[in-house]
């Protein structure tokens, strides 16, 4: 008899362990370790979904004491086995289930098939093909056949084209098509039909590298240390460097991995690898359909692709000899997930590149502090590229302004004197502008100037963002909840009430305002919704379908638009005083990437970064285009406050409907937590002190070692699980936080 070690779907803690069920007769021949399967469970043998790790021939227990397995689940993907090992270490590493891991892991949740199709392909040589269509090509009744054998030859990966393919290249293809097939010089045959999520890239031609390219490519490859850091100003080729990497990887029969921070990169990372590698290059995100990437996960699975490309999610792709992984802008905040587990994407890709025997490229102009330290102390291999590509007018030129010297000078406008005048001059030369805020909506609180009430969310401890495109509906931008905007102060009856600061949605209209030509797109997550809404509008951009694009902090992170020649940072200050000690960091990476986006053509560029504490080395730096700088100011920071890299951090939340329940369970855990070896602070309320109608109370502890960490959180997950106190709690852990909670 056979046994089965399953996993099972259950989000209580104190059942994440492995439980034991027998493998019936039926099922021996088609369950495999990562089957999704369906097991009876508890006392009331209530079907849950489970996951199976492993197998034995002897039972554990008594085996009249233990339960059959009903059945595979239907629809269900196969976890890989590594896949399996990395969700153990990420469910000891971040403090989750199993299950969730593994869920995690499996980015694809329910098989959608795709169907087939017939394609066509030579079937002869490509002399005799060649032969044949210098015979058709003297009569011009044979012009058809002679166009289909061209692109059949033009087919070098040999995956055959399909009729409706043929049909945009060659007109009324169908009766040329018969003939060729009839006479034996076509064959037709069964393809699988996938849908494919991004198309239309054409082949490109080979680029020469630079010396500081060469020297990279080659200190990667011959540096036995597995993680480096590509350290490159923007616009310094270094995803040309990832090609050259990536094409020795396929050379070596391996595959790889480019993990990207936005969805809204993808149009254009796919674009650029698609020339030079053609249809073994995929892309998966969470917008696509679910029959979209269960095309690209089979496809990744069966090696019928080598490279995907996209954000956090792509991480976890079936290859089954992984050999690259690459994350670009390895210092952003998206690769950071919020939701459990709360795991970090550079952290997992090293760990699953140690599992496969591989190398890790992380890229930036900007590297993390964390990154960089570690690249300083030789843990990381370190590799620069100093100048930009040569053919350009070099880096943008940058412009700090003075805000309080705009005001002094009785100028109210978000936009400053010199701001305004670059903007004339840009319009008039037929240059683009792009505007960078990052504060979405139309305005950023609605206050009443009689009584100071500021509107907040009845659910959360937040002030309601007012977005006038949307009816005029003040929006929580944490838990979704939509209030008309009030004619009077809800507080006292004043008439006196309306909107300060400003949102992406608010400039857009006094840019329209005040340049009435001009042609104005906008980029956040509320103007783009919809699937592909960011493609469509970077593709309009890119093409010059607009003069100006205004934005958040999307606009600024890797996208290469030529004709940008003047880039407005309208307010440095939203992320410099955030309150937590990432800030400085934050602030100088957007800065020096907004600056980044200006003069990457031919032309030269100039960045305006608008502020009210021009004097902050945040600010100074990043006008300078000087990381090193930066870095020695704030390094010296982290290691007076023990801030990561010199040591690590871990959030604990406790969250609770009742706010003295949730102070009370967050002292208890404080209490358990303390060691002589780590630093808890004093439990205190949350950036965010109330958000969907629960209080939050936050602890945050500080160790030298990760493991010091694990441990206190092992004995605050020891008390959850033993004190009905916590019953009604939700209770997260997050290792290296990157926001406030």
């Amino acid at each position: 008899m056979k046994y089965a070690d399953i996993i099972v779907d259950i989000s209580l803690e104190a059942l994440d362990r492995v439980f034991q069920y027998i493998v019936p007769e039926t099922l021996v021949s088609d369950i495999q370790v990562g089957s999704q399967v369906l097991v009876p469970f508890g006392k009331g043998n209530r079907v849950l979904r489970g996951y199976v790790i492993g197998f034995s021939e002897e039972p554990e227990y008594e085996p009249d004491k233990l339960k059959e397995i009903q059945s595979i689940q239907k629809g269900s993907m196969v976890v890989e086995s590594q896949m399996i090992r990395l969700a153990d270490w990420m469910s000891r590493m971040y403090g989750c289930t199993h299950a969730q891991s593994l869920k995690t892991v499996l980015s694809v949740r329910r098989k959608v098939r795709g169907g087939t199709k017939k394609v066509y392909c030579l079937a002869v040589s490509r002399a005799e093909a060649e032969s044949e269509m210098k015979k058709l090509a003297v009569q011009p009744r044979f012009a058809s056949r002679v166009a289909l054998l061209a692109l059949l030859l033009d087919d070098n990966e040999g995956q055959g084209i399909s009729e409706t393919e043929m049909k945009k290249k060659v007109p009324s293809p169908t009766a040329a098509l018969r003939t060729l097939v009839k006479h034996g010089w076509i064959k037709v045959r069964e393809a699988s039909d996938y849908r494919i999520p991004y198309s239309g890239a054409k082949d490109g031609k080979t680029v020469h590298l630079t010396l500081g390219q060469q020297q990279a490519v080659e200190g990667i490859c011959q540096d036995g240390r597995m993680v480096h850091l590509l350290y490159g100003v923007t616009g310094s080729g270094k995803t040309e460097v990832y090609m050259q990497l990536i094409q020795r990887t396929l050379a070596s029969g391996r595959q790889a991995i480019v993990l990207i921070p936005e969805i809204s990169l993808t149009y254009q990372n796919i674009a650029r690898f698609r020339q030079r590698f053609g249809r073994r290059v995929s892309v998966m995100n969470s917008r696509m359909s679910d029959g979209e990437r269960y095309d690209q996960y089979i496809q990744a699975k069966n090696g019928e692709i080598d490279i995907m490309i996209g954000p956090r999610s792509a991480l976890f792709t079936p290859f089954p000899n992984l050999g690259l992984l690459i994350v670009d802008e390895e210092q952003d905040g998206a690769y950071k997930s919020d939701t459990t587990p709360k795991y970090h994407a550079v952290d997992v890709a090293i760990q699953r590149m140690e599992m496969c025997g591989g190398k890790v490229v992380l890229g930036s102009a900007t590297p993390s502090v964390v990154t960089y330290d570690r690249a300083m102390r030789g843990i990381y291999g370190l590799h620069r590229l100093e100048d930009r590509v040569a053919g350009g007018p070099g880096m943008a030129k940058t412009c700090v302004i003075d805000l309080r010297e705009e005001l002094k000078q009785k100028n109210y406008s978000i936009f400053s004197r010199r701001l305004q005048k670059e903007m004339e001059e840009r319009l008039e030369r037929k240059e683009q502008i792009l505007l960078f805020l990052n504060r979405r909506g139309y305005a950023g609180f609605i206050s009443c100037r009689s009584c100071g009430h500021v509107i907040r969310c009845p659910h959360c401890d937040i002030s309601m963002t007012l977005h006038k495109a949307e009816q005029n509906l003040l929006k929580c931008h944490y838990c979704g909840m939509t209030l008309p905007m009030p004619d009077k102060c809800p507080e006292c009856g004043s008439s006196y009430i309306g909107a300060f600061g400003m949102g992406t949605q608010k400039v857009a209209e006094m840019l329209a305002k005040r340049f009435p030509q001009a042609r104005i797109l906008r980029a956040d997550r509320d103007s783009m919704r919809r699937k592909n809404s960011s493609i469509e509008v970077f593709q309009a951009f890119a093409k010059g379908e607009a003069d100006i694009l205004v934005g958040t902090q999307m606009i600024v992170k890797g996208h290469d638009f030529p004709n940008v020649t003047l880039v407005g940072v309208l307010a440095a200050d939203l992320s410099m005083f955030s309150g937590d000690y990432m800030a400085g960091e934050r602030t100088f990476q957007l800065l020096t990437q907004a600056a980044g986006r200006a003069g990457r053509g031919e032309k030269p560029g100039l960045a305006v970064i608008q502020t009210y504490q021009p004097e902050h080395y945040a600010v100074t730096c990043a006008a300078a285009q000087d990381y090193e700088a930066f870095y020695r100011q704030e390094i010296l920071y982290r290691r007076l406050m023990h801030y990561p890299p010199a040591g690590h951090m871990m959030a604990v939340v406790v969250e609770h409907m009742d706010e003295m329940m949730a102070r009370e369970g967050a002292i208890l855990l404080a209490g358990v937590m303390a060691d002589e070896e780590i630093q808890v602070l004093p439990p205190a309320d949350g950036f965010r002190a109330k958000e969907k109608d629960y209080y939050r109370k936050v602890i945050y502890i500080k160790s030298n070692e990760i493991n010091g960490l694990i441990q206190c959180r092992k004995r605050a997950q020891s008390l959850i699980h033993s004190d009905t106190l916590f019953r009604e709690m939700n209770v997260q852990f997050d290792i290296n936080p990157m926001n406030l909670y």
